[in-house]
C-alpha cells in the first residue's frame, strides 16, 4: 500500500472527510489532498501525528506501523 492509499485508508476508517481529517491531526486540507493524490508524502512532524490519531482513535497496528514506513516528506 502507498501513502495516499494509506492515509485516505485511516480517513475513511474514522469515516473523516479531508478536512476533518485535516483538522483532527492538525494540517491543512490542502496537505491532506496532496496525501491523498500521491503529488507529496508526510514529512517526519506528520507521521507523528497520523500515528498519534490513529492510536487514540484505535486504528489496526498494521496501519500505525505502516505510517512510519511512508518514505519520502514533501510535506
Amino acid at each position: 500500500m502507498n501513502a495516499s492509499e494509506l492515509i485516505k485508508n485511516i480517513r475513511l476508517q474514522t469515516g473523516l472527510s479531508q478536512e476533518d481529517f485535516a483538522r483532527a491531526i492538525h494540517v491543512s486540507y490542502g496537505t491532506v489532498n496532496r496525501w491523498e493524490n500521491n503529488k507529496s508524502t508526510p514529512n517526519r512532524m506528520a507521521k507523528a501525528l497520523i500515528t498519534d490519531y490513529c492510536e487514540k482513535q484505535d486504528i489496526d497496528k498494521e496501519l500505525i506501523d505502516a505510517i512510519q514506513k511512508i518514505r519520502g516528506g514533501g510535506e
